[in-house]
């Protein structure tokens, strides 16, 4: 009878106890938090970048590669998918092609520059203020020729990609001067939402900027990238828009830009911007 007791009570003292605080009380285990994002190591595929040197098409260029005509730091290449870095040699036919270095930029626009590449009234550029920059740079949504501020110009046409999706939601803050006095009604229906030709648009915010009865200046933030939305959804509600000034994109601000200057962005900063776009696929 005791090597029974002595079983039962060895069998009780085999269970494991959850763990417990000093009260008894069940502790709770710590919630797993989710991997952070890898950011972009730079490296294209091997089609991709065929394509882009203007040799062909992506559907040529795996052709191609798949052909052993495609050379990668001296070893031929026929693996579908394979990536190559800034710093690879690659050849293509016996020709050596150039890479062509990423770059990132930020401009505080000034008045009177279009900044769409393509203006069929030939109006002044704001990469004619780039001076003697060797990359050809995509202004990344665009600001109207009298709008100024924050604008973002890149070669990274992936990154380019990702901000302007529309399942992107890129931060964007304005400051906005109009002829006559906004109602608070009409700044509550900008956040609720103004329905136009492309749809419901809706600003985040749109608040009036100091105090006093001048309620002509207005503060917005919105995350649409549809063209020249701010302008149209005032001009919609019948404001005229005497001046438009994009203060932040993204992350990025003016602060120590003059007007018409530029600046390359840092390391940090292109991280950054980077980081902020991988929720999206593409």
């Amino acid at each position: 009878m005791k090597d029974k007791k002595n079983n039962s009570s060895d069998k009780k003292k085999s269970f494991t106890k959850k763990p417990t605080n000093k009260r008894g009380d069940f502790k709770k285990r710590p919630p797993r938090q989710a991997p952070l994002p890898k950011v972009d190591d730079g490296k294209i595929r091997l089609n991709k970048f065929l394509a882009n040197a203007g040799i062909c098409s992506r559907r040529e260029a795996d052709v191609l590669i798949q052909t052993g005509v495609v050379e990668v730091n001296g070893k031929i290449i026929t693996e579908m998918g394979f990536k190559v870095a800034d710093t690879d040699k690659i050849v293509c036919g016996g020709e050596t092609l150039r890479h062509e270095k990423k770059v990132y930029l930020l401009m505080n626009k000034p008045k009177g520059f279009v900044s769409s590449l393509n203006d069929p009234y030939n109006r002044r550029n704001v990469v004619e203020l780039l001076g003697k920059l060797k990359q050809s740079v995509i202004p990344v949504d665009p600001l109207g020729k009298d709008a100024t501020g924050v604008l973002f110009l890149t070669n990274d046409e992936e990154l380019v990609k990702r901000l302007i999706h529309p399942k992107q939601h890129i931060k964007k803050i304005y400051q906005i001067a109009t002829s006559t006095n906004v109602s608070k009604t009409h700044l509550q229906q900008l956040i609720n939402g103004v329905d136009l030709e492309n749809g419901l648009t809706k600003m985040q915010e749109a608040t009036h900027v100091g105090d006093g009865e001048n309620k002509k200046l207005i503060g917005v933030e919105i995350h649409s990238s549809k063209n020249n939305i701010v302008k149209k959804m005032f001009e919609h509600l019948g404001y005229e828009v005497s001046k438009l000034d994009r203060v932040y994109y993204a992350g990025l601000t003016k602060k120590n830009l003059a007007r018409g200057q530029w600046r390359f962005l840092t390391e940090e900063e292109v991280n950054l911007l980077k980081m902020s776009t991988l929720n999206v696929k593409i």
